[in-house]
């Protein structure tokens, strides 16, 4: 189901689309959904990545439930795809909106490579969280 190699240009050029809709760019809420989400503000774009997420879960168990039934498992698998598509793209406009870029994060995946999940997860400790979900400046934003 893989097909030919993506480049991280495909993010970079996505993450430049989603730049070039922000209402300081010129961005049109009235003809882009990317201009309306950020428009909208957080909560908007937020409430998408929850349900993008949640989608993400169902279509993987939906996998799950194929191959243990004998159904279209590709087929499904195809589903999963674009639920994390989603998912990603959702996370692209956040990601904007709040000045990173997919260049954080893929520098972020390299920092990772090579460490084991459960040492990286030991390093980072959950931060406390302020009234209304705010994490202290001082915990650097890390989520464990």
């Amino acid at each position: 189901m893989s097909p030919a190699p993506v480049s991280r240009a495909v993010l970079e050029e996505l993450a430049a689309v989603i730049e070039s809709r922000k209402g300081a760019q010129g961005g049109n809420p009235d003809t882009s959904y990317v201009a309306r989400l950020l428009q909208r503000g957080p909560d908007a774009f937020l409430k998408k990545i929850g349900e993008e997420a949640t989608e993400v879960v169902l279509a993987a168990k939906d996998i799950d439930h194929a191959r243990a039934t004998g159904a279209d498992v590709p087929a499904r698998q195809a589903l999963l795809v674009g639920e994390v598509a989603d998912l990603w793209f959702h996370s692209l406009i956040a990601l904007a909106h709040y000045g990173l870029s997919p260049a954080d994060v893929l520098a972020e995946l390299q920092r990772r490579a090579g460490t084991s999940g459960i040492e990286e997860k030991a390093r980072r400790q959950a931060p406390a969280r302020e009234p209304g979900g705010a994490v202290p400046p001082s915990s650097g934003g890390q989520h464990g």
